[in-house]
Parts: structure tokens; C-alpha cells; sequence
């Protein structure tokens, strides 16, 4: 069985613990490797060699640092089918889903390739007689981030890009249930140009990441995952004096208005609702449909789609729709809340439990399952299922259907679907969540846009990737000069280009 490794200066660095987490593969349930899993010691000396190597990497002008960006970015796309086979193989989603997560991902870094627009500071001449002020962007230091088993390639390239682009020095976590991808992306970046110890990547479980947020040099974490542990990890940062921008759960709803395209609409519930088995935090999880006959007539359309879907192993072709669930746990936690919407009432139309597929019964499959009539106080509403099962909540008015969403305790992503422009208008102006679809069924921003969630979904006030990232990952310092001397003399006629 293949142990594998964390990344320190440059290289694969065995464990010293004794302590593995096991890597699985979801569609077989079997264990494909082993993950040493970190000291607090091992971190310190990695966060060590780290704030060594980020003060030449600081003083490495903006240019050469987008350089890096720029080899890297190739570097992923040459080995994106690579990337993708070590996504599918330890996550479990199709090969088409595994290319976009990393493609998501690579996107950060081209916006990264521009980080010295976005690090250039401001200037006010003659502010006072003879004064002039400016403002400088400056990296943090050594910068963590701690990442989800959802997306292993995406979530992890949001991080390092604008971390390291700005000048830091930067400690990854990657969930230790996908941790291969980082371990190949920092590989690549170490190929592109990236000095030794600028990113390290170390592998572990609850005990690394207080070690993280306790740690005296460590100045900004950024994290993905659950509401619980992003609101935990927000407030022992918080505490020990550091920057945290830390994203968690969801419950997104998507709006069907009467005057909708319900053929489009269903169209776009099912890709949002199902793909990647519904482990995405973006994932639509409910339907609003506005009325009982728009509510009836989408219930129509939905059924056939849902059932045609294809569930199965990423080897078995590209025309797999959604794969396993990341664990055993997850697979019956899944099963446990379908279950409990049938003891309290909703009605399920189309049941995904005890799907077996052949040689893969030991799998973490969850066939896909819909709900209609499911009501607000429902515990399959209440609680994020992260699974392929799509819930509809039937609206009286758009009225009903908007205080559903504003009395949500998550505020992630939401849409709407309908022909009317003021509708869109207006529920794109009143909704309090973060990111808006109008005919969009999963509004994640483009890479040079910033990505986060109001309420319970985030905690911080700056967002990834995007403008927000780089604020999040430099300090400004502003200074007010005056000179007293006049031009120094001496002619230069040479032009030199900067390096």
C-alpha cells in the first residue's frame, strides 16, 4: 500500500508520527494509500523554513512572481488529465468534473499572472507644501490554508495562487482524505519556478490545524468547510490576532417563477443538484417552484431527467453523471436523512436508496433521490444533505418564496429563474445571499470576481480569490514624505527594462 508524503522545502518529506489517515477510494470502499499525518513539531519546523524562504520571495519584484504564475499556469493545463485522474481516483466524481475543478482553479491562477495591478499601492502629490503621500501593499508573511476533500484541486489553487503571488509564503492543509492533487500541484509549482519552502505542504487532522491557528508566525488562515468548524477555526484565528476568511455550509434554493422556462429550469436543477453527487457547497439542494401548477408541472419534467441519470464509477466512461459519496459515514448519513423525510411527511418521488452497482457493491453510491412537498421545519431542509437529493418546497407567491430564502440560516448562493426582468431585479437587489443566479443555476463568480457567502455560509469580511484576495493577503502601509534636497546630479541616457 503507497504511503505517501508531505511537501517541505521543495521535496516529499516521509512522517515522523507514526500516525496514517487512510486515503480511499470511494466507488470500491478500499484503501489505496496511507497519509502520515503531522506533529505539531513537524509544523513548526515547516513553518520555520517557510518564514525563511518568504523574505527573498517578498523582496522578488511582482514581475518574476507573475512569471511563476505564468509557468505554472501552463504547467497545470499540460497535466490537467493527471491532475483530474488523482482528483477522480481519491474524491470519486467523474473525469469531466475532476478537468473542471482543476480548470476553476487554474482560472485563479491567470487572474494571478496580473497580481501586480492588483498590488500596486496609491500616490497624492503635493498632499501638503512640499509633502507627498503613498501607500504601499505589503505581503503578511507565512499564511495557511486549510481545505476541503470536495474540491482537491480547485479549492487549494485559490489559496496558494493569491497567497504566493503577493509575496507569502504559504502553509497548506489539504483535507487528508484527497491529499495527492496538492502534493502534485505543489510539484508543479516547484517546476515553475517557485523557490523551496515558499509553499509546504503538510498533512493532518484536528491536532495540525490548532497547531495552525495557535502558531505565533502564522498570520492569515483561510478555510473551507463545514459551518461549525469554519465558525470554530474563525474564532481561535480571531483570538491569537489573525486574519481568517473561513467559508461553510450551505442550503442553496433556486426560485421557479410561473412565467419560467421550466424545460430550461428542470434542466438546470438537475445539473446543479446532482453533479458531484451533490458535495458542493454551491450545489442547488432546493426547489421553489411558485404555485401548484408550476410546482406540479416541474415535478413532471424533473422525474424522467432524474431518473435516466447515470451513477457509477469514474473508469466507467465519460458519460457518468455523479460518482460515490466521499465516505461510508457520509453514504448512511445521507440514507438516515432521506429516511427521516419520509417519517415526517414529504413525499418521495423519486427514491435513490439501495442503489447497487455490480462490482462495486463495497462503494459509496447514493442513487438520486427527489422530494416534493417539503416543508421548512423538515429536518432534510434544515440540515445540508451534501448528497444527491434535491428537495422542493412548494411557494404560494414570490413573496413566500423570498422570505424562504431570507429566513435561511445559510447564505451561500441562490437563483431565480424567470422571464420577468423586474422580478430578477428585485430579488437580486432584496436577497441576502451572497452570490445570485438570474437564469443561473450554480453562480459561482469568475476567477476575477471575489467568491463568498453571507450568515452562517462565512465568516470574515473578505472574500476568495479575486480583488478580496489580495487585500486579504497583504497589509498596507502608508507613508507621508517630505524632501528637503533637491535633484541629485548626474545623467543616466541608458533604457533598461525591469527584470
Amino acid at each position: 500500500m503507497e504511503e505517501l508524503s508531505h511537501w517541505i522545502d521543495g521535496k516529499e518529506v516521509k512522517g515522523t508520527s507514526g500516525r496514517f489517515s487512510d486515503v480511499m477510494n470511494p466507488a470500491t470502499g478500499e484503501v489505496i494509500a496511507k497519509v502520515p499525518l503531522a506533529t505539531p513539531a513537524e509544523l513548526d519546523a515547516a513553518v520555520k523554513s517557510a518564514e525563511t524562504a518568504q523574505v527573498a520571495w517578498a523582496a522578488t519584484n511582482p514581475q518574476r512572481r507573475a512569471r511563476v504564475m505564468m509557468k505554472f499556469g501552463q504547467l497545470i493545463q499540460d497535466n490537467m488529465d493527471a491532475l483530474a485522474e488523482l482528483v477522480s481516483r481519491e474524491h470519486g466524481k467523474t473525469l469531466p468534473d475532476a478537468r473542471g475543478d482543476v480548470q476553476r482553479g487554474l482560472e485563479v491562477i491567470e487572474v494571478c499572472m496580473g497580481a501586480p495591478a492588483m498590488l500596486k499601492g496609491e500616490f497624492t502629490d503635493n498632499g501638503g507644501p512640499g509633502i507627498d503621500l503613498y501607500s504601499m501593499r505589503q505581503p503578511l508573511g507565512v499564511v495557511a490554508g486549510i481545505t476541503p476533500f470536495n474540491f482537491p484541486a480547485m479549492i487549494p489553487l485559490w489559496k496558494m495562487g493569491p497567497a504566493l503571488a503577493s509575496g507569502n509564503a504559504m502553509i497548506l492543509k489539504p483535507s487528508e482524505r484527497v491529499p495527492s492533487t496538492s502534493i502534485m500541484l505543489a510539484k508543479l509549482a516547484q517546476e515553475a519556478g517557485l523557490p523551496d519552502g515558499v509553499l509546504q505542504v503538510v498533512n493532518g487532522d484536528k491536532e495540525i490545524v490548532d497547531a495552525i491557528l495557535d502558531h505565533p508566525t502564522v498570520q492569515a488562515v483561510g478555510f473551507v468547510g463545514s459551518t461549525p468548524i469554519a465558525q470554530y477555526i474563525y474564532g481561535r484565528a480571531a483570538a491569537n490576532g489573525k486574519r481568517a476568511q473561513c467559508f461553510g455550509g450551505a442550503k442553496n434554493h433556486m426560485l421557479i417563477m410561473p412565467d419560467a422556462d421550466l424545460d430550461k429550469a428542470a434542466d438546470a436543477l438537475v445539473g446543479a443538484g446532482f453533479g458531484a453527487a451533490g458535495e458542493r457547497c454551491m450545489a442547488i439542494s432546493v426547489a421553489v417552484p411558485v404555485g401548484d401548477k408550476t410546482a406540479d408541472a416541474l415535478i413532471e419534467r424533473l422525474i424522467p431527467k432524474i431518473e435516466k441519470l447515470k451513477v457509477g464509477p469514474y473508469t466507467a466512461g465519460e458519460d457518468v453523471d455523479f460518482g460515490p459519496v466521499i465516505t461510508k459515514a457520509a453514504q448512511e448519513r445521507i440514507g438516515r436523512l432521506i429516511e427521516s423525510g419520509v417519517e415526517q411527511g414529504a413525499k418521495l418521488v423519486v427514491d435513490g436508496r439501495g442503489l447497487q452497482i455490480q462490482g462495486y457493491e463495497n462503494g459509496f453510491f447514493c442513487g438520486p433521490s427527489l422530494f416534493d412537498n417539503v416543508t421548512r421545519d423538515m429536518e432534510i431542509y434544515k440540515e445540508e444533505i451534501f448528497g444527491p437529493v434535491l428537495s422542493s418546497v412548494r411557494a404560494q407567491s414570490y413573496e413566500d418564496a423570498l422570505n424562504l430564502v431570507m429566513d435561511n440560516d445559510y447564505g451561500n448562493g441562490t437563483a431565480i429563474y424567470t422571464a420577468d426582468g423586474d422580478t430578477a431585479r428585485d430579488f437580486a437587489s432584496r436577497v441576502n445571499v451572497g452570490m445570485v443566479g438570474i437564469n443561473f443555476p450554480i453562480p459561482v463568480p469568475l476567477s476575477y470576481y471575489s467568491f463568498g457567502g453571507w450568515k452562517k455560509s462565512a465568516f470574515g469580511d473578505l472574500n476568495q480569490y479575486g480583488p478580496d484576495a489580495f487585500r486579504f493577503y497583504t497589509k498596507t502601509k502608508t507613508v507621508t514624505a517630505r524632501w528637503f534636497s533637491g535633484i541629485k546630479d548626474g545623467v543616466a541616457l541608458n533604457f533598461k527594462a525591469m527584470d
